[in-house]
């Protein structure tokens, strides 16, 4: 089976480039055409090119952005001002992505659920801790998803347990599913789900799969998806390989599972194999997810509506969600489990929704904070937020892989530990194998779970979700699978980070080109 799925995945990436390759050749001879025909005007060409390049550092020193990612453009600058403002304006700022942006706001006002926004349910939480309404209220403002009451929500600390109860969802199912992820891959995960699938399309329930066309790229196919079209399931990709551009930095990082607007699936976990332990190339792949109800569900319906909407000429209608939405609202005397606010990241604005985020609740914390993260690749205002928030004595830990899936991002990801270590945050790596868990939590009442690595593709480049809770009865179970990960892990000491001066410059380097990984 494994000797099969290699060949399979091979077979897959060989295709890709064969059909990418004639895009490469066609967008080189261009370049080389514009080359040749601006030759008599090089003087011109060069002035102009070096005055952009001088507006372009102005740019980069005025604006608000992330400050190594800054230090990167700078460096590629200076040491190439005519190539690097050329890749600037392809590939290294926000604009690079509007047209994508464009077409997912185009739709806007096709979405057939709406986001209530009650008002009572924020002034609630500011009545019972002001700060992390505060906290609350900024997410709100940013990505414009609002502060719910949390009907009910349930931990999973392995993708296993996840997997379980979202193929029981998936059989229950009578109506539609909504399906988007990072990666599909053949195998005993996502064979399951599609014969339970196959079947529920012939009961008459609509079913839609969203997958991202880069993070799939090795695993799964057009074959694959007209396989799954002759079946009758609806499938589409995410900003799709056709051009090479710097919009295919923004990729869709988000895992969401919605079954008939009665429950909705999230959390760190892929489909394929090695996310529910059927194979594992790395020992143990630890990762997380979780199953919520009531209001929460709007959200990721509206997220993966949002996104389908803008792929798929199959548009979803109130035809098909009803008044489901409207009927899974609580009355405001019912009781409820704490609160909650879903939201997905979008590289296109102007705030980084998690990162600030993050900063905030290490600026918040009193007694502990702690996070799950297969990757530590910090930008400097997230880095320094870890460093003041340990210095001034809280219990900030940080769980990692023990078993690494990327060599290189592993030692980019250690370059960071010294300046960590040093300042009193505690690091553990997973023995047993691969953390892909992405969780925070903070002081008892407060944590986010979802698809959110420390590393600058899903704080700056990629589309994430996320949710933030509050007093919700989740974070004692999120506490709980912390400290049971930290008995079955090793404890980095500063000692073990005192390197030779050759492995600090080496580390050093690694770490200015952390924004490309």
């Amino acid at each position: 089976m494994h000797k099969k799925k290699k060949t399979s995945v091979r077979r897959i990436v060989t295709g890709r480039i064969v059909s990418v390759l004639p895009v490469v050749l066609l967008q080189g001879l261009i370049i080389f055409g514009i080359a040749r025909w601006l030759a008599p005007f090089a003087t011109l060409f060069y002035s102009v090119l070096s005055v952009l390049s001088a507006l372009f550092v102005l740019f980069l020193i005025s604006n608000r952005g992330e400050g190594a990612y800054k230090m990167l453009w700078l460096l590629v600058m200076f040491v190439a001002p005519l190539p690097g403002a050329l890749m600037y304006l392809f590939y290294g700022n926000k604009r690079t992505g509007k047209v994508l942006e464009q077409r997912l706001n185009a739709i806007h006002d096709s979405i057939p659920v709406t986001l209530n926004d009650d008002a009572k349910v924020q002034e609630q939480l500011e009545n019972e801790e002001k700060r992390i309404a505060q906290t609350f209220s900024y997410l709100k403002k940013i990505t414009g998803f609002p502060v719910l009451r949390n009907d009910s929500a349930r931990y999973y600390p392995v993708g296993e347990l996840l997997f379980e109860q979202m193929l029981s969802a998936l059989k229950a199912a009578k109506r539609y599913v909504f399906i988007e992820y990072f990666i599909i891959q053949e195998g005993v995960m996502w064979e399951a789900m599609v014969d339970v699938m196959e079947q529920k399309v012939q009961e008459g329930v609509d079913i839609r799969v969203l997958y991202d066309d880069i993070g799939s790229i090795g695993t799964f196919s057009g074959r694959n998806r007209a396989s799954l079209l002759k079946k009758g399931i609806k499938c589409e990709k995410f900003n799709p390989l056709i051009v090479l551009s710097g919009a295919l930095n923004n990729r869709d990082h988000r895992k969401i599972m919605v079954v008939d607007g009665i429950v909705a699936f999230s959390g760190g976990i892929n489909l394929a194999d090695e996310y529910i332990n059927a194979e594992h190339p790395f020992g143990h792949w630890k990762d997380i997810g979780f199953k919520i109800t009531g209001d929460a569900i709007k959200s990721y319906s509206y997220m993966f509506i949002k996104f389908w909407n803008a792929s798929s000429l199959n548009k979803i209608t109130n035809a098909l969600v009803g008044d489901d939405y409207d009927r899974t609202r609580r009355s405001d005397d019912m009781d409820f489990d704490g609160y909650v606010l879903p939201y997905y990241d979008s590289p296109n604005r102007e705030e980084a929704a998690s990162n600030n985020l993050f900063i905030d609740l290490l600026g918040q914390a009193r007694d502990y904070i702690w996070f799950y993260t297969p990757y530590l690749l910090l930008g400097d205002g997230l880095r320094d937020a870890f460093v003041r928030a340990a210095q001034r004595g809280v219990d900030v830990r940080i769980v990692m892989p023990g078993i690494p899936d990327k060599k290189v991002v592993y030692r980019m990801s250690r370059s960071y530990y010294r300046d960590l270590l040093e300042a009193g945050v505690r690091i553990y790596e997973y023995t047993p194998g691969f953390v892909h868990a992405k969780a925070c939590l903070m002081d008892d009442c407060t944590g986010s779970i979802g698809t959110v690595n420390l590393d600058y593709r899903s704080l700056y480049l990629h589309y994430e979700c996320n949710a933030l809770f509050y007093k919700a009865s989740i974070l004692e179970d999120l506490k709980k699978d912390f400290e049971a990960s930290m008995k079955v892990s090793r404890e980095r000491t500063v000692r073990q980070e005192n390197k030779r001066l050759l492995h600090r410059i080496i580390d050093g380097t690694l770490r200015i080109f952390a924004p490309l990984v």
